[in-house]
């Protein structure tokens, strides 16, 4: 049977992708999201199932430091990155894995990730 909409082939992606990736305490998983109104992330250790550190762009934190809600443009997810890598890096967490979450690695999932290295982690 045919994939009847985009979001169903990302979700099926998604799967695909989940079978391989795992985040443990040593190494957790950073999970990348993007909504038609936002971008969020976390940093999730899957064997306590315990999320460690989550930003996004709707974050009161994140609209406090950026002065703007809700961004969806590419330069909102290098924002996002490298936020993220700071709240990681002041917890503790250096290396992690990266689940680009069924998105294609372009744009967004790309500018997030190249700044997320930046800020400091590793993946």
């Amino acid at each position: 049977m045919a994939v009847k909409s985009r979001s169903e082939a990302r979700i099926i992606r998604h799967k695909r992708i989940r079978k391989k990736i795992f985040g443990t305490a040593e190494r957790p998983r950073l999970a990348f999201y993007r909504s038609l109104n936002a971008i969020y992330a976390q940093i999730i250790d899957d064997e306590k199932g315990h999320t460690l550190v989550s930003a996004s762009t709707i974050d009161k934190d994140y609209v406090e430091r950026f002065g703007k809600r809700g961004g969806k443009s590419i330069e909102d997810a290098k924002q996002l990155g490298k936020f993220i890598a700071e709240k990681a890096l002041s917890k503790g967490i250096k290396d992690v894995v990266f689940d680009r979450g069924g998105f294609l690695y372009h744009g967004k999932v790309k500018a997030f990730a190249d700044a997320a290295r930046e800020g400091g982690l590793n993946f």
